[in-house]
Order: C-alpha cells, then sequence, then structure tokens
C-alpha cells in the first residue's frame, strides 16, 4: 500500500531524474501526459510546464522533439494513480498490474483502501491526484450523481462490444465499466442444521434459530439483504420503500446471531461454531472453503448481484491511458487471469470456465439469472433503511 506520502517522494524523485537528463542529453524532457504531484493535481501540470520550459533554454533546439519521442528515448514512464481494494495486493500486481506497466511503458500507483474510506477521501479533495478508481455498483452511482466522474465513451472502448447486456448497459448510459459481477449466497454447516438449505426463505426456518450471520447494511450486500426480505414477504420494496422488508427482518431476527461488517470475519464464526449459517457474497467463499472445506456453498435462484466498477474521475491527468487501463480489465484474456486467481465472476460474454473453475462465482446461469438492485432507488433510502436496520437488527 503506497501513502500519500510515499507516492509524493517516488514522483518527485523521478522529476529530478528528468532534470538531470535534460541538462545531461540537453534535450526536452516532458513528461508523458503532464508530470504529477500526488498530492497536487492541478500543480502537477505546472510542474510539467516548468520543466518544459527549462528544458528548451537548455536544450537549443531539441523541443521539436515530440513528447512520445522524448520519452522513450529517456525510457521515461506514464503514471496512472489507481484506487483500489487491497484485496489480494500481491495476485493482482503480479496478474493485473505489471503486465499493464510493461505494455504500455507506464507505473501503477494503487491507493488502496476499503469502497467507503476511498470514495469519501476522493469526495473530499477536489485537487485529488486520483486517475481511476475501483468502487461498488452503489458507490458508483452515488458518484456519477454527485459530480466526481467523466462519462465514459464507450467507442473508446474495443472490449466494451464482448460485455454481458447488463454491463454493456451500463457503460452505455455513462456510468463506470463493470469489470466484476458477485452475488449473494448461503454457506453453511450441513452437520450443524436438521434442514437441507435451498433458498433464501429457508433462513426463516425456526429450526435455525441462533443459527446466522448476515452482512450489515453498510456493507456491499447490505441493500440486498431488504430487497431479499421484501421477497420473502411478496411485495416490491420500491412500492412500500422496505416497510415489508423491515417487518419480515424483525421475523428473521430470532435466527440471527449477528449482522457483521467483513466476510473474513465468518472465518472463525464457523470454526468457533458461532454460526452454522451465513449469507456471504461469493468472493469471500474460497478463503472460507479453504479454512473450513465441510461447508456448502448454494447461489440460489434469483440471487442478488452487485457490480464492481471502473470510473474515470473529473481530474484524471492521462484519458488515453486510463481508457487504456478500462479497456484492458475488461478483456477476455485479463478476466480469464482474474477469474482464476481472483474468483472475480466475469462481465466479458467471451470468458470461458469450468464447471469446477466457476463454483463459486457468478457466472453461467447464476449470473443471467441474478437480479441486479437499482441504486438510483436505494441511494435515496439507504440513511432510513441504516436507521431502521439500527433499531430492528442492531439495537
Amino acid at each position: 500500500m503506497d501513502s500519500h506520502e510515499d507516492r509524493e517522494e517516488k514522483e518527485t524523485s523521478m522529476r529530478k531524474k528528468v532534470w538531470v537528463s535534460v541538462l545531461c542529453a540537453a534535450m526536452v524532457m516532458t513528461a508523458c501526459g503532464g508530470a504529477k504531484d500526488a498530492g497536487n493535481g492541478a500543480g502537477g501540470q505546472d510542474a510539467g510546464a516548468a520543466t518544459t520550459a527549462a528544458a528548451e533554454q537548455g536544450a537549443g533546439g531539441a523541443a521539436e522533439e515530440t513528447k512520445a519521442e522524448a520519452g522513450a528515448d529517456a525510457g521515461e514512464k506514464k503514471t496512472l494513480v489507481l484506487s483500489t481494494y487491497g484485496l489480494s495486493a500481491d495476485i493482482s500486481e503480479e496478474e493485473v498490474y505489471t503486465p499493464f506497466e510493461e505494455k504500455y511503458n507506464c507505473e501503477i500507483v494503487t491507493d488502496v483502501g476499503g469502497t467507503n474510506d476511498r470514495y469519501t477521501k476522493l469526495a473530499a479533495d477536489s485537487q485529488s491526484t486520483i486517475d481511476v478508481i475501483e468502487l461498488s455498483q452503489a458507490m458508483t452511482a452515488k458518484g456519477f450523481a454527485e459530480g466526481l466522474f467523466t462519462d465514459i465513451d464507450v467507442s473508446k472502448l474495443e472490449n466494451a462490444a464482448d460485455l454481458i447486456d447488463v454491463a454493456k448497459a451500463m457503460a452505455e448510459d455513462g456510468q463506470g465499466v463493470a469489470y466484476t459481477i458477485n452475488s449473494i449466497g448461503i454457506i453453511y454447516n450441513p452437520a450443524a442444521v436438521d434442514i437441507e438449505i435451498k433458498s433464501y426463505d429457508d433462513l426463516w426456518d425456526p429450526s435455525l434459530e441462533g443459527m446466522v450471520a448476515i452482512p450489515d447494511i453498510t456493507t456491499t450486500f447490505g441493500p440486498a439483504m431488504v430487497y431479499m426480505a421484501s421477497d420473502h414477504a411478496g411485495v416490491d420494496v420500491e412500492s412500500d420503500q422496505g416497510e415489508a422488508a423491515f417487518k419480515a427482518l424483525a421475523e428473521l431476527k430470532p435466527n440471527l446471531v449477528k449482522s457483521y461488517a467483513k466476510s473474513a470475519d465468518l472465518i472463525n464464526m464457523f470454526t468457533s461454531g458461532e454460526v452454522s449459517v451465513a449469507l456471504v457474497g461469493d468472493f469471500g467463499v474460497p478463503t472460507i472453503l479453504a479454512a473450513n472445506p465441510d461447508l456448502v456453498y448454494l447461489s440460489p435462484e434469483g440471487a442478488y448481484a452487485n457490480f464492481n466498477l471502473i470510473s474515470i474521475t473529473k481530474n484524471c491527468q492521462d484519458l488515453d491511458l486510463a481508457y487504456a487501463y478500462l479497456d484492458y480489465r475488461i478483456s477476455a484474456e485479463l478476466q480469464t487471469k482474474t477469474g482464476k486467481a481472483l474468483n472475480e465472476g466475469p462481465t466479458n460474454s467471451k470468458v470461458v470456465f469450468t464447471e469446477e473453475e466457476a463454483s463459486s462465482m457468478t457466472y453461467g446461469d447464476v449470473a443471467a439469472k441474478a437480479k441486479s438492485l437499482d441504486y438510483g432507488f436505494v441511494n435515496g433510502v439507504l440513511d432510513n433503511w441504516i436507521d431502521q436496520w439500527n433499531r430492528t437488527i442492531n439495537n
């Protein structure tokens, strides 16, 4: 994980190297895409201009070279600042970042953290140096509503034609580009329960009293729990703003042990026997099963899905490189690798996995039948839902 201070030190060092190269080689050293200070996006452009002006004076005519030629001669690298999740950082570095850096002669500087923390930091910093950001579907919708992102030009994405229909529609609407799909399923210990769990409705079975854990309302799949409870009640959640859902959640409460904030917490909860059944996003399933191989995971028909999307920020310093990264992330080649290495359900329709490879992934029929939440609606009622959730579940 690179802090702001680490990135500032790296890029300051890079500018010093450029300055030395200019004086020694007597040629233009213009930072490709604009030199960028990790702490100040606007100041980065001034630094690039100052470097160019000084180079013209010292080079005496070498300024006729293009930026690309100067950068290539000096081996200078572009920089893409990526705000992303911190999970499986080593795998992401090997499978995702390094190949892209080698192909585009650039450096990816990552700013990692949880969805809410990274979003809040971006929204609060009008001079943010973040170029592209990976967020959940809910936070992406919020960011577009608040004007934090640039509308996506699908014509610049060669691989967009291969996206599954719902992901393609998101991109065409100008939203972020969906690079992975996940869904919420049920994981349980068959030796500890008296019923065979087949559907979400089974969670309300009285035999599961004091056995169930569900994601908290503030997590990725928290709002999906409200949708799911409304389905159990037989009511369209948007028709009554979730009223029937919270009545159903109150009926579920005797079966609940707790609501959790991180899927990783379930490992110890299952190991200790604190819980026997849990609702969980499929992205957390491999690590839970690795620690507790006797557990069973199923994705019931009509599972609720969530997309992770990549968006280009308003402050992006290199749009061409940003679009190249977006297109790379939705390529069949990369999504085949990340699907196997990171259990990321693909949004590229040309990706093919075996049944075993896709056993805990939103893929194929599971993806085709998955339900999508309307975050335009959810974000408008979420504060009210959080309040009701705390009074119903967490009191």
